[in-house]
């Protein structure tokens, strides 16, 4: 923790002529709560900047501050309510930001323009808590709000752009502290997160902006500040490694109530034009924001959803798609826009894996478990759709034991159109009952097909276990497991005081990853060249850990590095565009091409919050 001595304690510093004046005239009357020369010194001595101080926490955490004065910035009537004030008068340490949040949980009295004078405790408030390694948000809590006039002009923003904000994302953090990096002082010309630190609470503002996050449900969007940044040719910013964490993002929010101003809706690639302004905050569900104060125009770049290729006769097209937990309970318009996007997106595969697939009640905790009615309804809809007359395999879980929502029950499932590929069965499996390999004169078979790949390895605990399936298409056999790999929740994000991250979920998803890698070994060792295809929401990157642990040993190769690094996502988090759904192949499968198909990821209105991942190949 940083001294209690404030920075320039004790120092003579100059106000702006209107808050100086009003401050006089406060002190005057004793509406700062007395009209000593101690209370004099204390209001003259502590300013913003002294605050904020020069480190990501306040030299005066825990303390009563008084006669803490400042323009009203901006005002949210909403959610965390309070208002920012800063000082119009800047020191001239750029590691130190002017404005701060004044934390009101009621609705702020106070209006744009408003010189106000603020007593108050200096907090350091952690959105999501501690354990969620955020940053904290410094700020002053249970606050006495005295305002001393009003209509002032409000401090003149300072422009974010590609040219003010660094290329270098963040510091190392400092061993002695755990990987913090809150005790180090911010060098904001070198590291972006920084840059953001040090205008923290300050009235920012941005020039018009690529959109590469697009609107989501809880009204805001992401843009970058820099058009170039691993720019992918749909207008997303693509992240292509644990060093390439897009330095030019930020949140925009509004702090116009949703009632008096609809949000903009936009896609990646739309342009966030004119002037949007306001303070920059700090939050818990993307770090560095600008609520704003002034809000541009959204100007749509006209983004298509992509249409896959046929499949010629000869090509078997395999696909994965994670169809957020899909029950019976959705409304129907979901089922047919899922549909119509496999029959017309997809160009119908022959084989689809399917993850999220609730039991027939959804969300409903009484111990149903099928998900007949779930699946019947889909492939239904793709029959409407003009889609083929899809069968399924899957296997049910045990009650509530493969994680996701509860009573939701999700698993993945098979679905094969029958006119092109036929299914192997073999009885035996469910939720608990493993599938082996076995096989005669070098050809490889399952012994339970669909069956569960190592079910009673403690690396499925609370996840879903791989699902293989034994197809034969034109006379050959080819191996589909279908995964969908522990999430990353309780990973710290990218804007962690900790850095790099902690990234805890790793840990469980390598162990899944071995244990696929292990079986699909077993297959190649009694059949060097079968056609093994892995799959599934693997819920991380290609350049992942847990990628490499699936690919050990050559046993598999990550098909979405066959793609231009520009084209490597299936899923926008952050305005970062990422993988996290992927299919690998093994060696024997040679000749394939891939696509991963843009529908949902990148658009306002989606199905899924997934991308699917299409590979066609002859085996």
């Amino acid at each position: 923790m940083p001294s209690s001595i404030p920075r320039a304690a004790g120092r003579t510093v100059a106000r702006s002529a209107a808050v100086s004046a009003v401050v006089a005239s406060a002190l005057a009357a004793g509406l700062l709560g007395g009209s000593s020369s101690a209370a004099a010194d204390t209001a003259a001595g502590v300013r913003i900047h002294d605050i904020q101080g020069t480190t990501r926490t306040s030299p005066l955490v825990g303390q009563q501050v008084t006669g803490v004065t400042g323009i009203v910035t901006g005002v949210r009537t909403y959610g965390s309510r309070g208002f920012w004030i800063q000082d119009p008068e800047a020191d001239d340490n750029p590691a130190t930001s002017e404005g701060v949040f004044v934390f009101t949980s009621s609705v702020p009295t106070v209006a744009v323009g408003d010189a106000v004078s603020v007593n108050g405790t200096v907090t350091e408030y952690v959105p999501g808590g501690l354990a969620s390694g955020n940053q904290s948000l410094t700020q002053l809590s249970r606050p006495v709000v005295t305002v001393l006039s009003k209509d002032n002009p409000v401090p003149a923003p300072v422009t974010i752009s590609a040219w003010s904000v660094p290329d270098r994302y963040a510091p190392e953090g400092d061993p002695a502290a755990g990987g913090s990096v809150n005790g180090l002082t911010l060098n904001p010309k070198k590291y972006a997160l920084d840059y953001y630190e040090s205008l923290e609470g300050t009235n920012v503002r941005i020039g018009s902006s690529r959109v590469v996050g697009a609107t989501d449900p809880y009204a805001e969007l992401w843009v970058t500040v820099k058009p170039w940044e691993n720019r992918n040719v749909r207008g997303g910013t693509v992240y292509g490694s644990y060093d390439s964490q897009n330095t030019g993002r930020l949140q925009i929010q509004s702090l116009t109530p949703l009632a008096q101003q609809p949000f903009p809706v936009a896609n990646v690639g739309d342009r966030l034009t004119g002037t949007t302004e306001g303070p920059l905050d700090f939050n818990q569900f993307g770090g560095y924001t600008l609520t704003a104060r002034t809000l541009g125009t959204v100007v749509d770049r006209g983004l298509e959803r992509e249409t896959t290729a046929k499949q010629h006769r000869n090509e078997l097209a395999v696909a994965t798609y994670n169809v957020e937990n899909l029950d019976p309970g959705d409304p129907q318009t979901k089922f047919d826009a899922l549909a119509k996007a496999v029959v017309e997106n997809l160009s119908a595969p022959d084989v689809i894996a399917l993850e999220e697939i609730q039991d027939d009640n959804g969300a409903k905790n009484d111990g149903t478990v099928s998900a007949e009615q779930t699946v019947k309804k889909f492939t239904d809809a793709i029959v409407a759709a003009g889609g083929p007359a899809y069968a399924w395999r899957s296997i049910a879980p045990e009650n509530n034991k493969d994680g996701g929502e509860p009573g939701g029950n999700i698993r993945q499932v098979f679905l094969f159109n029958p006119e092109r590929v036929s299914f192997t069965d073999r009885a035996g499996g469910d939720a608990t009952t493993p599938t082996g390999v076995t096989g005669t004169k070098g050809r490889a078979a399952l012994t339970l097909s669909p069956g569960r790949v190592d079910p009673a390895n403690t690396a499925w605990d609370s996840s879903r276990k791989p699902l293989a399936g034994e197809f034969v298409f034109r006379g050959r056999t080819v191996f589909v497991i279908a995964n969908h790999f522990g999430s990353k929740g309780g990973d710290e994000s990218i804007v962690s005081h900790h850095q790099p991250p902690n990234r805890s979920s790793e840990a469980k998803r390598l162990l899944q990853a071995q244990s696929v890698n292990t079986f699909v070994k077993q297959i190649l060792a009694v059949e060097k060249q079968a056609d093994v295809l892995v799959l599934g929401d693997i819920n991380d990157f290609e350049f992942s850990g847990t990628t490499k642990a699936l690919t050990d040993g050559g046993a598999l190769y990550p098909a979405v590095k066959s793609l231009p690094r520009g084209e490597r996502y299936s899923y926008v988090y952050q305005g970062n565009s990422q993988v996290l759904d992927q299919i690998l192949t093994s060696p024997g499968v040679r000749h394939f091409t891939y696509d991963s198909v843009h529908i949902n990821a990148e658009f306002a209105d989606q199905n899924s919050d997934h991308d699917p991942q299409v590979l066609r190949f002859r085996p």
